[in-house]
């Protein structure tokens, strides 16, 4: 189906610009022995487009069984691609409802960027969906600016606790298993969309103005309250520095298997137990996917190739809780790494770094020295309300370098535009203004 079209040159074969989802209901029921998952998804499609004839879903490696739609005339399911060719086009704006009812063995999505998705633990599930792994387990507008609102339902066995974006807003048990309903009434790109299946026990974390909450194995307990004892307070450094935290609550869940990276999702994040440590390596990640929920999670990319306007201010976050903590400096830190960049091939454009560079580590640190540079050349105050008016400006939308280029030629003068080019698209690393 090479004809369809797709969204996002890093993700060839996701998503399609025709149209968009404004609200995805899935429910599913999951089989822990064997990994099967049983999933019926209603989606509430907006045409984008005028004469709207064929709208193209992403589904990996999973069955479909049917679908249902009043404007719907056949579906062809091939490789990744579900086509919905409908009866009657659909004029732009207008909106049309599908039931998919489909099941299987969920499996990671590959691409070139790497292999997301629907993953089995040694006991449980976690879903890990960036940048492309959303089709693995829900049929999707698999871009990241077709933002949706959700509910989600899983029936999984009652030994087990799910988590899945949102506000929790039903747990009902039945003779063998229980069925856990959330609701994320924020837009959320598919990628964010996530459920976390476990042998956990969830405790609130007091002291926070945010719901905060620890999802974790109860054995594993005390270790988390002393790994995640900061948790409140970079919360509120953070609210300070970028403005109210931007939904209802936030998890962190811990998974018992130790993993390579920890991964955020919209309102939670996920870590392996080995980051369960005070240890500078295990706070940073804290810190940094935390930072996601404002930049990533509420401003959200609109294609890949942005992805430094979320790991750089991530990765950012990183340098100012150090300071915060009463650690290194957020400018010791910028200099230091500044200094092991430059050792580095100067290969790298910014805002453009490839399929095979879009997660090098080059593209983090350089994002956030990107930003130290702009703090140093506009002053503290000003870099601070540019960081605060980006979210709240483009809160729960999607957004491109030159939207962040206009807004800092805004508030910090039309010179840094200049400076933003220099650090975002050409390759020879510039060097940091004096602090």
């Amino acid at each position: 189906m090479s004809s369809q079209p797709t969204a996002d040159p890093y993700l060839p074969g996701h998503g399609d610009p025709r149209f968009t989802v404004d609200h995805y209901d899935l429910e599913f029921d999951y089989a822990i022995v064997g990994n099967r998952l049983s999933g019926k998804a209603t989606l509430t499609v907006r045409a984008l487009a005028d004469d709207l004839d064929t709208l193209t879903l992403d589904l990996h490696a999973l069955k479909v069984v049917s679908v249902r739609g009043s404007r719907l005339k056949r579906h062809t399911h091939h490789g990744r691609r579900l086509a919905l060719k409908l009866a009657e086009p659909l004029a732009a704006g207008a909106t049309a409802k599908f039931t998919i009812a489909y099941r299987g063995v969920p499996r990671v999505v590959p691409d070139k960027v790497g292999e997301a998705g629907w993953e089995e633990l040694e006991d449980g599930v976690i879903v890990a969906s960036q940048p492309g792994g959303a089709p693995s387990w829900f049929p999707c507008n698999d871009r990241p600016d077709a933002k949706a609102t959700y509910r989600i339902q899983l029936a999984a066995p009652s030994d087990y606790y799910v988590v899945a974006n949102g506000v929790r807003t039903g747990r009902r048990r039945t003779s063998s298993q229980t069925v856990w309903t959330y609701e994320q009434r924020e837009p959320m790109a598919p990628y964010l969309a996530t459920v976390q299946i476990g042998r956990y026990a969830e405790h609130e974390l007091p002291g926070a103005r945010v719901p905060l909450s620890g999802v974790v194995a109860p054995a594993l307990r005390s270790r988390f309250d002393d790994a995640f004892a900061d948790q409140p307070r970079m919360m509120a450094t953070f609210e300070k520095l970028f403005g109210p935290y931007p939904f209802a609550s936030y998890r962190a869940v811990v998974t018992t298997d130790e993993l390579e990276i920890p991964l955020e999702a919209q309102g939670l994040s996920v870590f392996g137990s080995n980051l369960l440590s005070r240890d500078w390596d295990a706070q940073r990640l804290i810190a940094h996917e935390l930072a996601h929920q404002w930049f990533g999670n509420a401003v959200t990319l609109r294609t890949l190739r942005d992805i430094w306007l979320h790991e750089g201010f991530a990765c950012y976050s990183e340098w100012l809780w150090s300071e915060a903590a009463g650690l290194e400096t957020t400018d010791q830190r910028a200099r230091v790494h500044w200094g092991r960049l430059s050792e580095l091939k100067q290969d790298l454009v910014l805002g453009d770094p490839g399929v095979h560079d879009v997660f090098d580590d080059r593209v983090y640190k350089r994002g956030a020295l990107a930003l130290h540079a702009i703090r140093l050349t506009a002053g503290h105050a000003t870099f601070f309300g540019l960081a605060r008016a980006w979210v709240e400006r483009h809160r729960y939308g999607n957004v491109t370098t030159d939207d962040f280029t206009a807004l800092a030629g805004e508030l910090c003068g039309p010179s840094i535009a200049a400076l933003i080019d220099q650090w975002v698209y050409q390759e020879p690393l510039p060097p940091l203004p004096a602090a």
